[in-house]
């Protein structure tokens, strides 16, 4: 069985059995898919019980990156890099992955592109960076006066990290692999999605990854698209389907 659902931001109350019964026919070998802002933030106690939790689940649970993660911990040496079904991820836990960008992964036999990140919606004011200022002081000073002004900005390395947007390397091995596979696969898991579909939800604001995705989904067949970042239940077109807290079985 394969499951797709969309953001977690670290809350995986709907991974309980009331709220996801079908687990109890579930094995390890049945995979839940969650597309983007898994929630990898900081390393508390708090994380680390959830995603022991979580690693106690009858199935096997996979990421792409969304735009709210701490890639400084994602791409660092705390998570190892290992072949899983047919492409290369991140071992969170011995039953929890994060799918690395641009790869062909195989579940029940089907073929899942996968490409996290998105940009950040919430930073119209700006970021901030604590090496932009003499002090700790002065720069916990700007951020106290920002919060109080109530302005939409993030702190590099705390609460934004560039990575959210793929570098044109990562695009470039991502169109390789689609290539390598005819421009063929069955479904593509993914945080944002074409912009031709965004705007479609009324987010109009392109950017590299969005119209990437555009170019994608010229290029290529699939089957279904399922995304999550913009926090809604919709499908555009019949082919692709926006998903928050809904968990959806695919195969």
């Amino acid at each position: 069985m394969v499951f797709v659902t969309g953001d977690c931001h670290a809350n995986y109350e709907k991974f309980g059995s009331r709220n996801f019964p079908e687990q109890k026919e579930m094995t390890k070998d049945d995979i839940v898919i969650v597309c983007g802002d898994f929630g990898i933030w900081q390393d508390t106690p708090a994380e680390r019980w959830w995603l022991n939790w979580l690693d106690k689940k009858p199935f096997t649970t996979v990421f792409v990156d969304g735009n709210h993660e701490n890639f400084d911990r994602l791409y660092g040496d705390e998570f190892p890099v290992v072949d899983f079904h047919g492409g290369r991820a991140h071992r969170i836990r011995d039953s929890v992955y994060h799918l690395m960008r641009g790869y062909m992964f195989e579940f029940e036999g089907k073929k899942f592109w996968c490409f996290g990140g998105a940009s950040s919606h919430d930073v119209e004011d700006g970021i901030l960076d604590a090496d932009d200022y003499e002090s700790p002081e002065s720069f916990i000073a700007e951020v106290r006066q920002w919060s109080k002004l109530g302005r939409m900005f993030r702190i590099n390395h705390i609460s934004w990290w560039k990575q959210e947007l793929p570098t044109r390397e990562e695009m470039d091995f991502g169109m390789k692999t689609l290539e390598e596979h005819n421009f063929e696969t069955d479904y593509i898991i993914s945080h944002c999605c074409p912009q031709e579909v965004a705007s479609t939800l009324g987010f109009r604001g392109s950017d590299v990854l969005t119209s990437y995705f555009n170019e994608v989904a010229h290029k290529t067949r699939f089957t279904k698209w399922f995304f999550g970042h913009y926090h809604g239940e919709e499908a555009v077109w019949g082919k692709f389907v926006l998903h928050y807290d809904r968990i959806e079985r695919v195969l």
